[in-house]
């Protein structure tokens, strides 16, 4: 995954002009995040193939693979200042770079913002409160005075905005809401990432004097949290389908293959792009098979 990153370094801008600044800013690494299941709602929200290619998917697709990264870690790291000189990903060699703070950036954050709620006059009622929903929580994460991210459970719960691409998606082409059990199960899902993602930064948040899940349970303890909220999303997937179940499974089952062997869960973090891309590539194949093929 290391040297796959170091090539890719060699493609993408420098973070020391503007533009490539804003493209280490979004998070190349984690840009399916939100894309993805956006990709994932359309699928399962439109009747026929032929409404997988709409003018509204596709400019939610575009939304959710860029702005709204910019936005997220924009909001993030401007609140994170003094938090990120504690964190090794934030280093002068670490994997993310560190906010600029200048009025530029500011600005191309709140617009990135502002064209989410763009697209509300367009959406379904549904859609367009859970656009709200993302916009909401993604501030609200970092912004004071709620500042989720700081108090124990209510960080984990609040990355639920993570599912929230895939509800505006789906009601944009279905006009209607996805099943609740699904919401709830992508949600708790969302959780457990949220919450395995801190594991590598409990012993730098608790120098910077921040409390979050991971820092109150410990490694240990969190790891344990993460696998009962995936394994709690493949029972609710199950419900809807058992096949949506089979493939959320995957999650619990990763987390007793890293306990097992003792992998280091700062480098098994770095793995997870490419375990949810497969993923939601097996829910998105999964869904045209059933489509195609009854």
């Amino acid at each position: 995954m290391s040297d796959v990153t170091e090539r890719l370094k060699w493609l993408a801008p420098s973070e020391r002009t503007f533009a490539g600044y804003l493209f280490w800013l979004s998070r190349p690494r984690f840009w399916l995040y939100l894309a993805g299941p956006v990709i994932v709602g359309v699928a399962y929200g439109a009747p026929t193939t032929s409404e997988f290619f709409t003018p509204l998917s596709i400019a939610l697709f575009l939304y959710f693979l860029l702005p709204a990264n910019v936005f997220l870690y924009g909001v993030n790291d401007r609140f994170d200042v003094d938090i990120d000189e504690y964190n090794p990903k934030k280093s002068e060699g670490g994997r993310e770079v560190q906010y600029s703070g200048s009025n530029r950036v500011t600005a191309i954050v709140l617009v990135c913002g502002a064209l989410g709620v763009g697209f509300v006059p367009v959406l379904p009622a549904e859609s367009a409160v859970a656009m709200g929903a993302f916009l909401t929580l993604g501030a609200a994460y970092s912004v004071p005075p709620l500042r989720f991210k700081t108090t124990p459970v209510l960080d984990s719960v609040s990355n639920g905005l993570y599912v929230t691409p895939a509800i505006v998606a789906y009601g944009g082409v279905a006009g209607t809401a996805p099943p609740l059990l699904a919401v709830a199960g992508g949600w708790v899902w969302a959780m457990g990432m949220h919450t395995f993602s801190a594991i590598p930064d409990i012993d730098p948040d608790r120098r910077a004097g921040i409390t979050t899940t991971a820092t109150l349970l410990g490694e240990r303890a969190t790891l344990l949290y993460c696998a009962a909220c995936w394994l709690a999303a493949a029972a609710l997937m199950g419900v809807v389908d058992p096949r949506l179940g089979v493939v959320f499974l995957v999650y619990p089952l990763f987390v007793g293959v890293i306990d097992r062997f003792g992998v280091d869960i700062a480098r098994a973090y770095w793995w997870f792009p490419i375990l949810n891309t497969f993923a939601g590539m097996a829910l998105t194949m999964g869904r045209l098979w059933v489509m195609l093929y009854g």
